[in-house]
């Protein structure tokens, strides 16, 4: 199988909260968006900008680094960065250590938690109307189109700020 990731399409996105929803129904059972491994931020006048956001499932990981337990590690087969709950001791540090605020802690069992892209099946993707979020292959990225994206972003937060 080859490397995919996660992509998001923040100029696609209209802040439903399915894949919220969708994520933390497969993961806990319950309608609960503040157990989900995705969120959606909001930005811009009137909170009109959403943007999709759960674990970039970095190269370098700062929560693997941050990890006394050792219980933070890279899955190569799947391209994700993984937890070993038996080996985790529940201290946070991997939370704290998180640039991206992609890890939550479950204060019930104990344990952090973030997005493992379902096996590889994410099941936001599926739940995603919109086709904001995708799973694909590397070599399928657009990258273009994302920064295409990524330019419109920015060039509004920066008319934004100027105004």
């Amino acid at each position: 199988m080859g490397k995919k990731t996660l992509v998001v399409i923040p100029t696609k996105c209209n802040g439903c909260g399915h894949c919220e929803m969708a994520c933390a129904m497969k993961h806990t059972g319950l309608n609960d968006p503040a157990r989900s491994r995705i969120r959606i931020m909001t930005a811009g006048s009137h909170n009109r900008l959403f943007l999709p956001s759960s674990c970039q499932q970095c190269e370098d990981p700062p929560c693997m680094a941050a990890c006394p337990g050792d219980a933070i590690y890279r899955d190569e087969e799947l391209n994700r960065v993984a937890i070993d709950y038996s080996r985790c001791i529940g201290c946070q540090m991997c939370v704290s250590a998180c640039p991206f605020g992609a890890m939550s802690f479950n204060e019930d069992t104990g344990h952090p938690f973030k997005c493992d892209l379902c096996g590889g099946d994410p099941e936001c993707v599926r739940a995603c109307d919109v086709k904001a979020i995708d799973y694909v292959d590397f070599e399928q990225l657009h990258y273009p189109q994302l920064e295409e994206s990524a330019i419109k972003l920015t060039c509004g937060a920066i008319r934004r700020k100027a105004a």
